[in-house]
């Protein structure tokens, strides 16, 4: 009976070099899957991972807001202002393709600088208390108010007011944000409550300047005339004239008569001795008043033309200078009373006439669909920046990589 024997498989050299004692090799781990792949590189990591925590944000949590709108134009009498105006110059702006219209005012300047300023956030905190207005029970934990301090409040508050002027119709537009319709509107509303009364402010101010200038120079005026008077009553009182320039011409009338007086009687002297004896009467008569005339007309000289003592000129002259100079003073302080006058007159009615005021062009809406927060644009702009950031951080790895090897 023959006996079979079994063939033991052949030895390879792998199972030839294995020891008994050795361990047994680790089982192969599956392939991971393509998802768990995705998740641990860096792009998703660093781009797709925050972009979905922001939609999650934006799509889930953020609070709606709503925006009040208005628009205003600062404008004077004087400038042809108002709304039409501005309605014009918007009117100009499009036909020409937004080429047109006037630089934008000084006082639309302030307004808008008055409305981003501290001064206007606490006086709509005094009215509206913006704290509550932000921290509305609507409001997301990162939407609402947290700091309380003005000057937070106030940067705050430029987030969710925004103020733009178009030089081109000088109209102002004012962006009001909050978490409830009515609060957007009730805020606008303040706001441009608070900018009438900075406008009727600097009207005022403008107004009572204009004017205070003008009545200043007119009690100068005033003051001036009557010095003038009041010097000239004086010298009136101390030179017994009331007229100095008609008493020196009723002197220079005498003295002519009595030279022409003179003269003829000369001549009638003249005349007679050709026909009389010396020792005639008439002659004699004729001589004293020849004599008398000579020695009037030297007395008027003498009384007119004697000096004051210690050398000064002569008296008519002193008195006919001085009250030329009295004279000429008071008719430079008439005018210039007369101009004063003219002048307050003309700033009275320029003050009325060039009055700033406030237009109102677009009152405030009651929002009915909420403009912010503009989910998509936020959610796209996160993603477009973080896969640029992620881009150029990528290759300034593989160049240094590069450098390197």
């Amino acid at each position: 009976m023959t006996t079979s024997m079994k063939l033991s498989p052949p030895i390879t050299l792998s199972d030839a070099s294995a020891s008994p004692l050795s361990l047994s090799p680790e089982p192969e781990l599956p392939p991971q899957a393509w998802y768990v792949r995705f998740w641990r590189r860096p792009f998703f990591l660093i781009v797709i991972l925050p972009s979905l925590i922001v939609a999650l944000y934006f799509y889930a949590i953020a609070a709606p807001q709503y925006v009040s709108e208005a628009r205003f134009v600062v404008s004077s009498r004087g400038s042809d202002g108002g709304a039409a105006a501005a309605m014009r110059g918007m009117a100009g702006a499009s036909a020409f393709g937004g080429l047109g219209g006037g630089m934008a005012s000084s006082e639309t300047n302030s307004v808008r600088d008055f409305l981003s300023s501290l001064d206007a956030v606490m006086d709509a905190n005094a009215k509206l208390d913006l704290i509550a207005l932000w921290r509305r029970p609507e409001a997301d934990f990162l939407a609402q108010l947290w700091d309380t301090e003005p000057e937070l409040l106030t940067r705050f508050y430029n987030r969710m007011v925004t103020v733009s002027l178009d030089p081109s119709t000088n109209v102002t537009t004012l962006h009001v944000r909050s978490f409830r319709p009515e609060d957007s509107k009730a805020l606008a509303e303040t706001l441009l409550a608070s900018a009438e009364s900075l406008v009727n402010r600097l009207s005022e101010r403008s107004r009572n300047e204009t004017l205070r200038v003008a009545r200043q120079e007119m009690d100068i005026a005033e003051q001036r005339v009557q010095e003038s008077r009041t010097a000239l009553v004086q010298f009136r009182e101390q030179e017994q004239e009331l007229d100095s320039a008609g008493a020196v011409q009723a002197a220079v009338v005498l003295r002519g008569q009595l030279e022409a007086a003179l003269a003829q009687s000369r001549a009638e002297l003249t005349e007679r001795l050709k026909f009389m004896r010396p020792d005639n009467p008439a002659l004699q008569v004729t001589r004293n008043r020849i004599e008398a005339l000579e020695r009037q007309i030297v007395a008027e000289r003498t009384r007119h033309t004697e000096t004051t003592v210690g050398g000064g000129g002569a008296v008519l002259a002193r008195q006919l200078a001085s009250y030329e100079r009295l004279m000429l003073e008071r008719e430079f302080a008439d005018k210039q009373l007369a101009s004063a006058t003219a002048s307050l007159e003309t700033a009275r009615l320029e003050a009325q006439r060039q009055q700033i005021f406030l237009s109102r062009i677009v009152e405030p809406n009651l929002a009915v669909y909420p403009l912010y927060p503009r989910r998509f644009v936020n959610v796209a702009s996160i993603l477009v920046g973080l896969a640029i950031a992620y881009g150029i951080g990528w290759l300034l790895v593989v160049g240094m990589r590069e450098h390197a090897g």
